[in-house]
């Protein structure tokens, strides 16, 4: 017996076929869907065209169902007259017929437009290209084209939300959220300032999505940036019982005081930021800003002069030195002051030579070449930069800096500055410069707690060889404590056990070795075999609670280390069942950033929304599509 669905005015469609000549074909045809974007003909049902109402079991081959719905509930229609003549829908005419803006394949290709824009930043004006409208006309001819308000007002937001309850989930699942943030402002003077999130979730892998960007109207004091960052805990339900918020930031007094106003602890200080600072006062020493300045101007004159970068390049070839373009520096980012000198120093014999010609020599008369003695004194200046240069580099490309790396890599900085004999008292004085400026970032103790106790979480550095005996111990212990103390706080919560003491608690325990290395990159570069490894362990037996979380921290702590360059988070995931205790810990600690560079690359990502756009977008919408751009998974 055939049943009757409801309808839904927004299926399609599709005609039946000639040589179905019965008159009630008028009336009906077969529901359409869609399965992985295919279109699928549905030829087992049917739907009236005037109530849309479904009619099951047609695959009978008999109308009977059909001229009975029409005589039960549109009896005005006559089916005793047949027509004149049968007509169907072509193929071509059946293009003619637009898609419902509400049927399923509209919709999905609405979504996939409001994808292609938010994605790949193109501007909303695209649906008027008629290149972009040839497109979609030949993949779809019967798809109607939004308006460029209705992408703007509908499908985006739409997506937004959609995309946002997905990162609301995500961070509600975290054990600890860290945040890093930091302001910009645009081409159109527009001051912004954006948050980003960062947890691990439970298949060890960092996330980063990126909170917000919203514009900032007034002065950026303390006071107003504190307001933002607590809306920003409020709207996104970043609180945890017993837990504080990390941050990093840069190094500005108004973000350090606002993030202490907000409660978030601890603040970090970017280290590439503050490697930036250290940086520029070893730059800043009289004489080295002084030959600084010089190669400024020889370099400025050659990228202003297109006659005098032509036989720059000539010279090039004829001395056979690598075709590169001189680098001109920004004097507020050292390492562009690096990558001058160095350039300038490979490219001198064809600068010296260019500089002679007589063409170029007469409108080069205000420069002073340097002499063999400033050649060697910026040689040895560079060779102690190198290590800073090689640590920025790697802030900045590695695409997870936690901040266990803070101090592994802070005492390799200050050990390369130690004076040696034969050092120059130029290089003495550009290394103390440095070191002063170094040592005085991240001093606090309760930071420095936090930083040791992270690095020793850190399977690469856990060994914490920048530190005597009795304050490598004091770190575990303090994890021990931790450990103990969070134990003690469940089992009070959750009513669990009937004594006190935590030593009627048993578990067994077991542990297993690391990875081996893998390969040899900048970190390995770094810190060479310093982290050196130790003899693994392995144990399995029944103890008291305090005796098991002390036997699983001596455990991990004779596990041989991995190699620097191997990813840490890969090796917890391995081993978190053999340290279900520290691996709580890690997850919570490694999530912690050791820069505010995932805050930095908005910025950019920013500017080319705001150029694509080619108009002027309200601070909603920017804020949007950065969301939509750094937090849409395909």
């Amino acid at each position: 017996m055939a049943t009757a669905d409801a309808g839904d005015p927004s299926t399609e469609l599709e005609p039946p076929p000639l040589s179905l000549k019965s008159p009630v074909w008028k009336y009906f045809g077969f529901p359409v869907s869609y399965v992985d974007n295919v279109r699928v003909v549905d030829k087992k049902n049917t739907v009236c065209k005037l109530c849309y109402v479904r009619i099951s079991h047609y695959s009978t081959g008999s109308t009977t169902n059909m001229a009975g719905h029409l005589r039960r509930h549109h009896k005005n229609i006559d089916l005793s007259v047949k027509p004149t003549s049968v007509t169907q829908t072509t193929l071509p005419s059946s293009f003619g017929i637009k898609l419902p803006s509400n049927s399923t394949r509209a919709k999905a290709i609405t979504s996939a437009v409001g994808v292609f824009i938010a994605v790949d930043m193109q501007p909303y004006s695209v649906v008027e290209n008629s290149g972009f409208r040839h497109l979609i006309s030949v993949l779809e001819p019967r798809y109607e084209i939004p308006s460029r308000a209705h992408l703007t007002a509908t499908v985006i937001p739409s997506m937004y939300n959609n995309v946002k309850e997905k990162v609301i989930e995500g961070l509600s699942s975290a054990h600890l959220v860290a945040l890093t943030t930091d302001c910009w402002t645009s081409r159109a003077t527009q001051s912004f300032m954006t948050v980003t999130a960062h947890y691990i979730n439970d298949d060890w892998e960092i996330q980063n999505p990126v909170l917000q960007t919203r514009p900032i109207y007034e002065a950026h004091t303390s006071e107003l940036l504190a307001e933002v960052l607590r809306e920003v805990v409020l709207e996104w339900k970043l609180n945890r019982q017993n837990a504080t918020i990390p941050v990093t930031t840069d190094n500005a007094k108004n973000i350090v005081n606002a993030s202490h106003a907000a409660g978030l602890s601890p603040h970090i200080g970017c280290f590439a930021h503050t490697v930036n600072l250290a940086s520029q006062k070893g730059l800043g020493v009289n004489q080295i800003s002084r030959l600084l300045g010089r190669v400024r101007r020889v370099v400025t004159f050659f990228h202003r002069s297109t006659t005098a970068a032509a036989v720059l390049k000539s010279k090039q070839d004829m001395l056979q030195l690598p075709p590169h373009t001189l680098v001109q520096d920004v004097i507020t980012r050292w390492n562009s002051s690096y990558d001058m000198i160095t350039r300038y120093l490979e490219q001198q014999a064809a600068i010296y030579s260019a500089l002679a010609e007589k063409d170029i020599k007469k409108n080069a008369k205000d420069l002073i070449t340097l002499s063999d003695q400033d050649v060697t004194v910026l040689e040895d200046v560079c060779q102690v930069l190198k290590p800073l240069k090689t640590v920025t580099t790697l802030m900045s490309s590695e695409q997870q800096p936690t901040v266990s790396m803070v101090m592994p890599l802070q005492h390799t900085i200050l050990t390369s500055l130690k004076h040696r004999d034969t050092d120059s008292t130029i290089v003495k004085d550009v290394k103390s410069a440095i070191e002063a400026n170094f040592e005085e970032r991240y001093s606090d103790p309760r930071l420095q707690q936090f930083l040791n106790e992270s690095t020793a979480l850190d399977p690469r550095f856990k060994t914490l060889p920048h530190l005597d005996d009795i304050s490598r111990n004091e770190i575990f212990n303090c994890l021990e404590e931790k450990i103990l103390q969070e134990h003690s706080t469940q089992s009070h919560a959750s009513g669990e056990g009937s004594s006190q003491n935590p030593a009627e608690d048993t578990v067994t325990v077991a542990t297993s070795g690391g990875s081996p290395p893998t390969k040899r990159t900048a970190l390995s570069e770094l810190f060479g075999d310093f982290f050196s490894t130790a003899s693994t362990a392995s144990s399995s037996e029944t103890k008291p609670w305090p005796d098991v979380v002390k036997d699983e921290i001596q455990l991990y702590k004779m596990v041989k280390v991995i190699s620097v360059d191997s990813n840490p988070l890969k090796w917890w995931k391995d081993n978190e069942n053999q340290y279900p205790n520290l691996s709580k810990l890690a997850k919570r600690y490694l999530a912690v950033q050791a820069t505010s560079v995932a805050s930095e690359r908005v910025f950019s990502t920013a500017g080319d929304i705001v150029t694509s756009q080619r108009a002027a977008l309200s601070t909603e919408n920017v804020d949007i599509l950065i969301f939509l751009k750094k937090n849409m998974k395909l």
